[in-house]
């Protein structure tokens, strides 16, 4: 019987569809083998309250992406790719870890490209007593076929809603299509976790959180990005309205991203959410 792993060997896990063979290695537009590639896996105290708590997020930085915003903050793990392969039997090792250092839950960043990879690992891990909560933290491009895959398996989803104008996606991305498969991706997200639920003590441990990073002169569409959320998903919906955005990697290349975010244009974001009815805004 065919497992997910075997999908690899023409690849369409991620909206990118290259169709290589990744079982022989063949490497397509997230650059990545048979082997999932780990930068980096520890608690992780900088991620909203709502995951870190007292003990931290357990994060897995997956080295590179499907993606690839040229303005991404950790450019030196999506685009250049600083890390190691790992097998299943060791990436199960780091989550049990990560569970025995007392973290709240495992945040698998950036995971869209290796989804494969981490179930076969999860199975492994859950056989040796792996019971916290799974975060799927992703670009928010990712095929719905694929996110179906992991129905009752991610019990939170906490996805980027970049971008509004294919336009912009097309000039930071190379991916037009990331605001229609974005709404379509987060929206069975939704639909799998419903709005975000805590415990008594404030950490989740299901639902949706959205992360929308703020970009200088509104080049994220933050109106129409709110909007959708407050009207297709729920005003409920856990939003986190980021101001950190910063010139990195190649963001020179697009006209408006050479410069920091003002706290003008920040403020005036969160308005904008507001009154488009969201309730549950972050400034984390």
């Amino acid at each position: 019987m065919k497992t997910l792993v075997d999908k690899l060997t023409a690849c369409r896990i991620c909206p990118r569809r290259c169709g290589v063979n990744r079982l022989e290695n063949e490497l397509g537009h997230c650059k990545t083998g048979r082997q999932a590639i780990v930068c980096s896996f520890h608690p992780h105290f900088g991620e909203e309250p709502e995951l870190v708590g007292s003990h931290g997020s357990g994060t897995i930085f997956f080295s590179y992406c499907s993606l690839l915003c040229n303005f991404c903050q950790n450019f030196e793990i999506s685009h250049l790719g600083n890390g190691r392969p790992v097998s299943g039997e060791e990436l199960a090792g780091m989550m049990l870890e990560l569970q025995q250092l007392g973290c709240h839950n495992i945040n698998l960043v950036t995971p869209t490209h290796v989804v494969p990879q981490i179930l076969a690992a999860l199975q492994i891990a859950r056989d040796k007593g792996l019971r916290l909560p799974l975060v799927y933290n992703s670009s928010g491009y990712d095929r719905v076929s694929t996110l179906k895959l992991l129905d009752g398996l991610v019990d939170i989803y906490m996805p980027d809603f970049k971008f509004w104008s294919a336009d912009i996606a097309d000039k930071t991305c190379n991916a037009p299509d990331y605001p229609e498969v974005a709404r379509k991706a987060i929206a069975e997200m939704y639909r799998q976790v419903g709005t975000l639920q805590t415990n008594p003590a404030g950490i989740a441990y299901r639902g949706l959180l959205i992360r929308h990073l703020v970009l200088p002169e509104d080049l994220a569409g933050t109106r129409e990005i709110a909007q959708f959320v407050a009207q297709e998903l729920s005003p409920d919906t856990y939003v986190n309205i980021m101001p950190q955005y910063r010139p990195c990697g190649l963001a020179h290349q697009t006209n408006g991203l050479d410069r920091r975010l003002t706290a003008k244009e920040y403020l005036a974001a969160i308005k904008i959410a507001r009154d488009q009815g969201l309730t549950r805004i972050s400034r984390f």
